[in-house]
């Protein structure tokens, strides 16, 4: 960590070059401002946004039909043209600056993102704001120098960081038939055996993106002879030093080159970047074995928002996860299939996550209030990760983002 930095600033560093603060080409847009809450108005087909305005007057926007019912107070015009311009970037930016808040914000991005199709470009990045966006985000790309830093940039925060609030399994991924407020723990678990029963009993196995160790540990429980690969160096020690079974390798999934009865990978394809599909679909299909199965948890764009969502970069992007991007599930399914993996048993279960991310907010604010989050993640930091939690919640919850399983066998030569 650079001297005298906070834990956690090069997130928001990285995250500020994408900045939407409404300069002299935003406040031309200022006369169009009731015309942009006309068109919000008329863009939500379903669902409700009582919203108060920077003048204090109040609007009720859309009410046509059932879906969600969401508040919001403006307190500064910027905000609203923020979003116009840059996008679900400049809804953080806005609210990070005081310009809106909500009693609900995660109700309030579902509404958005269950109205996406009918919105169309009212709440995404326009003009240079979209370009300058997706240029930065083409500097994240994932090379094998870049991965590296990539994920350095987010795992590499911290074991105490993420110890804090995740689980003590330490899964950074969805739970299965989970609701908030249950044994989380118990839910991680039972996603474990969902992608056991669809490996069965394999000898040898490789798992791409071993986060913390715990599938891999749980695997060679089992029996399993399991090769977990990995960038992070924090989570490598991590799962050293906690799961023993398990040969753990800091390796890039493009350097991989071994047979194996079974491959496992939950949620590491969303880092990879659209430009990479192709290079993960063949690692895949080069390191099993004829008859071999792989078990792949992934996150993915609904199709008909794909191609709007990735012709800039997002909120999550800027922020969060830099050079990643979420999975168009026709595109990595035919990525598949023209390698000689069979697409089997495709199941979706985006509400568990919706859940589980609402747990885990719980969770996290729990740290902050209790003191147990480190001291070194100032409060700019600790504000980025709850509109972060809140807002992947919405996203799930909404409809607009899915979570799901899929089985990939290798068919015989």
């Amino acid at each position: 960590m650079e001297a005298g930095k906070a834990r956690g600033w090069a997130l928001i560093e990285a995250g500020r070059r994408y900045a939407t603060e409404p300069g002299f080409a935003a406040r031309l847009l200022a006369p169009a401002v009731g015309r942009l809450v006309d068109r919000i108005d008329a863009g939500l087909a379903t669902g409700t946004l009582r919203a108060t305005l920077p003048d204090g007057s109040r609007r009720t926007l859309g009410g046509r039909a059932k879906g969600f019912e969401a508040e919001v107070t403006l307190h500064d015009w910027r905000g609203l043209l923020r979003v116009a311009t840059g996008g679900s970037v400049g809804l953080y930016q806005a609210w990070a600056a005081g310009e809106w808040s909500s009693p609900d914000p995660a109700t309030f991005f579902a509404l958005f993102v269950a109205n996406a199709g009918t919105l169309g470009d009212t709440a995404r990045a326009k003009g240079p704001w979209r370009w300058m966006a997706r240029w930065l985000h083409r500097l994240n790309r994932n090379t094998k120098a870049q991965a590296e830093r990539n994920i350095h940039a987010h795992y590499d925060l911290g074991n105490d960081f993420y110890a804090a609030w995740l689980d003590p399994t330490m899964s950074y991924s969805s739970a299965l038939d989970y609701r908030a407020g249950t044994d989380l723990a118990a839910g991680q678990h039972r996603k474990w055996d969902r992608l056991a029963e669809r490996l069965g009993t394999p000898e040898r196995m490789l798992e791409i993106g071993c986060g913390w160790g715990a599938l891999a540990g749980h695997f060679a429980q089992g029996g399993a002879e399991v090769d977990a690969i990995s960038l992070s160096d924090e989570q490598l020690a991590w799962a050293r030093a906690h799961h023993p079974g398990p040969r753990f390798l800091k390796q890039d999934y493009r350097d991989t080159a071994g047979q194996y009865d079974a491959l496992v990978s939950v949620e590491m394809v969303e880092a990879l970047g659209r430009e990479y599909w192709p290079a993960f679909m063949d690692c895949v299909a080069r390191n099993l074995r004829p008859g071999g199965r792989a078990a792949i948890q992934f996150i993915a764009m609904r199709d008909d928002l794909f191609d709007a969502y990735a012709r800039s970069a997002d909120f999550i992007q800027a922020y969060v996860f830099p050079g990643g991007m979420l999975i168009r599930t026709s595109e990595f399914r035919a990525l598949a299939e023209a390698r000689g993996l069979a697409w089997r048993e495709e199941e979706h279960f985006g509400l568990d996550y919706a859940e589980t991310l609402k747990e885990w907010l719980a969770r996290f604010d729990a740290a902050c209030d209790e003191g147990r989050l480190p001291r070194e993640f100032d409060r700019r930091f600790r504000d980025l990760w709850r509109f972060y939690l809140m807002y992947c919640e919405g996203g799930f919850r909404g409809g607009g983002v899915t979570v799901a399983q899929v089985t990939l066998v290798k068919e015989d030569a």
